[in-house]
């Protein structure tokens, strides 16, 4: 008799993650189905992660991290790879997400889905109607980075009801943003003090959520937030994990993570 090793069977996904943050594993784990396995290649590199060739804005060149993973990626029978960092979709700059995708499928087996979690949440939204979301960003997010992810959202074809820069807390309000994650931030992040924010702040005239970041703790929230707020909430780990099982063919319903995932 043996015992559940996690092992993907069904499928085996890839995330290029931050290599600080330990949020997008944990939540993928909660999330995944049976028979699908989740594993990181860790980038330690400034958003976005790999940068438009002087005078090309036709190529990209990779991160040194971000090269080496998908290396190795290529060499473990993938089905999925994405590029679990929300910053890098909104700071590439229009046209970045199809053309590191296309960088990465030439390092990758082909065959293998790739897309980035930009891309994945603006699916998500499609899928779900979700027409004028209401946008939450992390408290490490500047003011800089929530006006341009606002126009990432809005250029993939929504119109976003609010943008919201969540309150980290006490004892964090005199940290400059970029500052909260070097000092700790992420890894006190309070989900029951984040869901009683969304549920205040919500606008009536948004039809959906969008939490931004991959390194934001919400999925444990999501159910709860549609059944009072009444409408879709969409996370980024849980978008890009509903993104990949659509491309690669697993249909599996995952209860307790909002109706992305539970309607598979």
């Amino acid at each position: 008799m043996t015992n559940r090793d996690n092992w993907g069977w069904r499928a085996r996904i890839g995330l290029f993650i931050v290599s600080s943050e330990a949020v997008p594993e944990a939540e993928w784990w909660a999330m995944v189905p049976p028979g699908v396995s989740v594993h990181a290649a860790r980038i330690d590199a400034p958003a976005p992660w790999a940068q438009w060739r002087d005078g090309d804005d036709t190529g990209l060149v990779l991160a040194d991290d971000l090269a080496r993973g998908a290396g190795h990626f290529a060499a473990m029978r993938l089905d999925a790879v994405v590029m679990a960092h929300s910053s890098s979709s909104i700071l590439g700059g229009a046209g970045w997400d199809d053309a590191v995708i296309a960088v990465l499928r030439d390092i990758l087996p082909a065959g293998t889905h790739v897309t980035t979690n930009g891309l994945d949440c603006l699916a998500a939204l499609r899928t779900a109607g979700v027409q004028r979301p209401f946008l939450v960003f992390p408290p490490w997010f500047d003011e800089s980075v929530v006006e341009a992810g606002a126009h990432y959202i809005s250029a993939g074809g929504a119109s976003p009801a609010g943008a919201f820069r969540a309150d980290a807390g006490r004892g964090w309000h005199d940290v400059p943003p970029r500052q909260l994650y070097p000092q700790g931030m992420g890894f006190e992040q309070d989900v029951e003090f984040l869901y009683r924010q969304i549920r205040a702040a919500c606008p009536p005239e948004a039809d959906g959520v969008l939490f931004v970041g991959t390194g934001v703790r919400c999925v444990a929230i999501i159910d709860a937030l549609e059944n009072d707020l009444r409408r879709p909430v969409i996370t980024a780990n849980q978008a890009s994990l509903w993104h990949c099982l659509q491309k690669i063919g697993v249909r599996a319903a995952v209860p307790g993570y909002g109706g992305l995932l539970r309607d598979g």
